[in-house]
């Protein structure tokens, strides 16, 4: 936005900020909040904070490093506000979590390392975070981030001191925190479908975190993943009454997905057309079959949890929907997920939901390339987490506006007065 469009959406700004930063104790920290925004929105090539405050006229670059570095206000609730706010105007039919990282130089900023690189597709040295996303077909949000801590900074007492680290924050793989955000999330009675990438659905003990929660999904997967049919059987040898009691297991050696669907030839595959893209409709070729992952991740897990609930295992392994993509013009299938919504499920939703993650691209071409996610310059675990949480705002903010131009947001500060808060 230019100048005067940000100029001429202040009052609705206001209201906006007025709303979800109630919780800021402060009436100057909430103005801040709104300049904050106001920066993020206007027109520039940087949005640092130094650059943010040469723009505006009302800018004071010590006044917002303040806010956003060393103010102590809580960014949960705000970004609680922001999600009862926008997941019932964009009516969401998934979660869809992600990695976003930020290109970094030197070794100070929190949690920073050299790892794979997502914005460079190389390892390079960056800080990683987890990201949850409310998807529809027509519109999407982020709701939650979690900075990923490398072992090396759980580790250095002197770099966790320097930037702020909490001491509960530690080394915890990527899919636990998605996991732990999913917990956040439910606890504000926010419980649709996840869909991930494969760095996510190939991980057994992610699909089986979600499970555990009653949350179901569709992730794509590797083509390397092994699974049994659905009808495979387990079996136990007959037992001669001498040592161990054989216990059941598939006589079958699993086969690859890509195997299996490969074997099923391109007749067993329905086109089916999933949404309008910018150069006509986006259809491909879609099987779904009933499958039993396999592994030894997945036998464990199965065995545990079986074991926990009946005291002892059958050897089933439990049964998920395998859905594949062979292109008309391709030489042999290319996308694979698993899915444990119901086996009555339509194919035609599988292929949607599947394919509902392009929805995010949009949100990370905004919060990076228009609202300067990946431009803050501060180093303190607090400040990042003010950042990621006033950038998500001004998406927040700019979503309401296209899907809603003219309309006020229902229950606003205006309105709420001291109203407590609804969850969604």
């Amino acid at each position: 936005m230019d100048a005067h469009e940000v100029n001429r959406a202040r009052a609705k700004l206001a209201l906006f900020v007025a709303d979800v930063f109630a919780s800021v104790p402060r009436k100057d920290q909430r103005a801040k909040g709104d300049c904050y925004l106001r920066g993020l929105m206007t027109d520039g090539r940087r949005k640092s904070i130094q650059a943010m405050a040469s723009r505006l006229p009302d800018g004071n670059e010590q006044n917002l490093q303040q806010f956003v570095n060393q103010s102590t206000w809580d960014p949960v609730p705000v970004r609680r506000r922001i999600a009862e706010r926008l997941v019932p105007l964009i009516g969401p039919d998934a979660w869809a979590v992600d990695d976003v990282s930020f290109p970094k130089d030197g070794r100070m900023s929190v949690a920073v390392a050299h790892q794979y690189c997502g914005a460079l597709g190389k390892q390079a040295n960056c800080q990683v975070a987890v990201s949850v996303h409310a998807v529809s077909d027509t519109a999407s949000c982020p709701l939650r981030w979690r900075l990923f801590v490398p072992q090396e900074w759980a580790d250095d007492a002197g770099r966790r001191q320097r930037t702020g680290i909490p001491p509960e924050a530690g080394h915890r793989e990527k899919w636990r925190l998605a996991l732990d955000t999913f917990d956040e999330l439910a606890g504000w009675g926010l419980v649709p479908p996840v869909v991930a990438d494969a760095g996510y659905g190939q991980n057994a003990d992610f699909r089986d975190g979600l499970s555990e929660r009653g949350i179901t999904y569709v992730v794509a997967v590797r083509s390397d993943v092994t699974v049994h049919p659905h009808d495979a059987q387990p079996t136990a040898p007959v037992w001669s009454g001498n040592g161990r009691k054989p216990q059941p297991r598939y006589r079958d050696k699993a086969s690859s997905v890509a195997a299996l669907a490969a074997g099923h030839g391109r007749q067993a595959f329905t086109e089916v057309t999933w949404r309008e893209g910018s150069r006509g409709p986006m259809r491909s070729r879609f099987v779904a079959l009933r499958v039993r992952p396999a592994g030894v991740r997945a036998r464990r897990l199965a065995q545990a949890a079986a074991t926990a609930e009946h005291g002892y295992w059958d050897g089933v392994l439990p049964e998920v929907t395998l859905l594949v993509e062979w292109p008309e013009d391709a030489q042999e299938p290319t996308g694979y997920w698993l899915s444990s919504l119901h086996a009555d499920t339509p194919l035609a939703e599988l292929v949607r939901l599947a394919k509902i993650r392009w929805r995010i691209e949009h949100d990370y071409r905004e919060l990076k390339h228009g609202l300067g996610l990946d431009h803050f310059e501060g180093r303190s675990w607090t400040g990042w987490h003010h950042h990621v949480t006033l950038v998500t705002a001004a998406h927040a903010f700019l979503t309401e506006q296209r899907l809603v131009p003219k309309a006020d947001t229902a229950d606003s500060a205006s309105t709420r007065s001291s109203t407590p808060s609804r969850t969604c």
